[in-house]
């Protein structure tokens, strides 16, 4: 997601002059198909699409390879005993990469779809890939109520805009020459609690390209210059126009047990993704036992929604080697490759909260 912006940001200079679309592979690659470099005028280039063993050779070839329009090319990195490393990497496989120009109504419905992405709606491309009897087409397709919408981009050979879009066929011949790909908004981050340990969360966030909305009561700790990498802050003690959807992730982190308990009973029934409490054991279970019971919710149910501890047992101490425990869970989530994660069950609250109630984590105020 990160490269989707880079791409973005340098198309909208004005001096791109070719793209490069990984559209499919055979057999090992470093990058999955759907990766793209965009390359400029004077030689710059945003995004990859390879481990670095290509693009050099695309660099150096696609402006001339497109002086014609868009074209298929085929490239191996297969170990030939007889040759030399092909493109300085042994990844083991071949790629198809379609290569076409900058200056085509194509291209710009492309890259204003992958900004409209960037912005939260969802698009749908379909590309008719070039062949030796005809050039490439593509259309854009809006999908964000799940399922294909109005056709908002049409290939320059289409006469009606009202006409329905031709979807990708399930035979063989004819998806080999269309590449049909969802471009899904940034993976969102809610991170409520505005402390210090927050910083290098957003951070790491960022880097991957995710948004970040940094939320806390707190006005004198939630302050913009706090976290420039956040895509918002805001200084909120409710969810009011605050909108989390099953596909967020949420980490909750405020360091105030009423505050965590007030924000982990207004988040828990939107069911995000991920849902993670920083804390110890013991406090996360009086937490999930309270805020159970609140929504009138048995243990189990509550358990099955909330990660805590928050965070893959790396080891490590510190704020850095918890931002990273968290963020390697989350990604690791909405991939679908989560393995063993540190979780609460029914048993284990119950053991702890036997251990003791919540007073220890109660802020003690004066009552003068």
């Amino acid at each position: 997601m990160r490269e989707r912006r880079q791409i973005v940001e340098l198309w909208q200079r004005g001096d791109a002059v070719a793209l490069a679309t990984l559209v499919r592979v055979e057999g090992s690659s470093y990058r999955r198909v759907g990766a793209r470099l965009l390359i400029a005028a004077n030689g710059e280039y945003a995004g990859s699409i390879s481990g670095g063993c290509l693009e050099a050779e695309v660099i150096r070839k696609a402006q001339w390879l497109t002086r014609n329009g868009a074209t298929m090319q085929r490239y191996s990195t297969l170990f030939d005993d007889t040759a030399d490393i092909p493109y300085g990497l042994g990844c083991g496989g071949t790629v198809n990469v379609l290569l076409e120009p900058a200056n085509t109504p194509e291209f710009a419905a492309l890259m204003q779809a992958m900004q409209a992405s960037l912005q939260g709606e969802r698009r749908r491309v379909i590309t008719g890939l070039p062949t030796s009897t005809s050039p490439l087409s593509r259309q854009i397709l809006s999908t964000n109520l799940g399922a294909p919408g109005p056709v908002l981009s049409l290939s320059k050979d289409r006469t009606r805009a009202d006409a329905p879009p031709k979807l990708v066929s399930h035979d063989r011949e004819d998806a080999a020459l269309t590449f049909d790909e969802q471009l899904d908004p940034p993976h969102r981050l809610f991170l409520f609690g505005a402390g210090d340990d927050a910083q290098p969360m957003v951070r790491m966030a960022a880097l991957l390209g995710w948004t970040v909305l940094v939320i806390d009561s707190r006005a004198q700790w939630a302050r913009p210059e706090r976290f420039p990498e956040a895509t918002q802050v805001i200084a909120a003690s409710n969810l009011d126009g605050i909108a989390i959807d099953e596909g967020d992730s949420v980490v909750i982190m405020t360091h105030s047990y009423e505050q965590d308990r007030g924000w982990l009973a207004a988040v828990l029934p939107s069911q995000p993704r991920y849902l993670g409490l920083l804390g110890s054991r013991h406090r996360s279970a009086l937490l999930i036992s309270e805020v159970a019971a609140i929504l009138g919710w048995n243990l189990e149910r509550a358990c099955e929604s909330i990660f805590a501890p928050v965070g893959l047992d790396l080891g490590g101490d510190g704020a850095d080697a918890i931002a990273l425990s968290a963020i390697a869970e989350m990604q690791a989530c909405r991939e679908g490759k989560l393995g063993v994660s540190r979780r609460m069950n029914p048993e284990t609250i119950l053991e702890q909260v036997a251990q003791g109630g919540a007073s220890r984590y109660l802020q003690l105020q004066c009552a003068v």
